[in-house]
């Protein structure tokens, strides 16, 4: 299905969840490795490059090594966030313990404890605005963006009104303590490759 053909289809309800349903549902045929989501009712749509996965392999790993191997870990699986039309398939999303899907079998931004974004230059914009917005507002309460192209990964904690109150900056190479966070772990970020 083209861009054109999905703008020309009318909406057969107003309510945003609905309306989410129908655009992904357009998007179901989108090509293995490429990343589909609709932030504030726009579609986006990337290719995985190698630098993008290494870095979400990493934290995965990180992950696992803290919590274990059956840890509730995601990577671009849709989670449905507050405000307008947001549907995102995160680069790397965890789950509290004992997480449950709703009933039309998604997971819930409720039960969402960290998200980590990997830069990719043509959505950069949304990584560090209107997702972040979300994110905070869903009070996920950890939020981490790793950018290959600056070699800097931001951490944002402590949502509150949207916002986040507590904003950290480290260059690749070092490491990010995330030990007084729910995620509990110390990321080691000197083999995250840049691009």
């Amino acid at each position: 299905m083209t861009v054109m053909e999905i703008d020309r289809i009318e909406m057969a309800d107003n309510s945003d969840e609905l309306n989410l349903d129908a655009m992904f549902e357009w998007l179901e045929n989108v090509p293995e490795g490429i990343k589909a989501e609709i932030v504030e009712g726009n579609i986006f749509m990337s290719p995985q490059r190698d630098v993008h996965w290494n870095i979400i392999r990493r934290i995965v790993r990180a992950l696992e090594d803290r919590f274990g191997v059956n840890v509730n870990v995601l990577s671009d699986v849709r989670v449905d966030y507050p405000g307008h039309l947001n549907g995102f398939a995160s680069d790397v999303t965890l789950l509290a313990e004992g997480a449950v899907k709703n009933d039309k079998g998604l997971w819930r931004y409720q039960d969402v404890t960290f998200v980590a974004e990997v830069i990719s230059t043509r959505t950069k914009a949304n990584d560090y605005g209107p997702k972040k917005t979300a994110y905070a507002t869903a009070e996920v309460p950890v939020y981490l963006i790793a950018d290959p192209y600056t070699g800097q990964c931001h951490l944002f904690t402590q949502p509150k009104a949207g916002e986040y109150l507590t904003t950290l900056t480290v260059p690749f190479g070092a490491e990010l303590d995330l030990t007084n966070t729910v995620v509990g772990l110390t990321l080691k970020t000197d083999e995250f490759p840049r691009d």
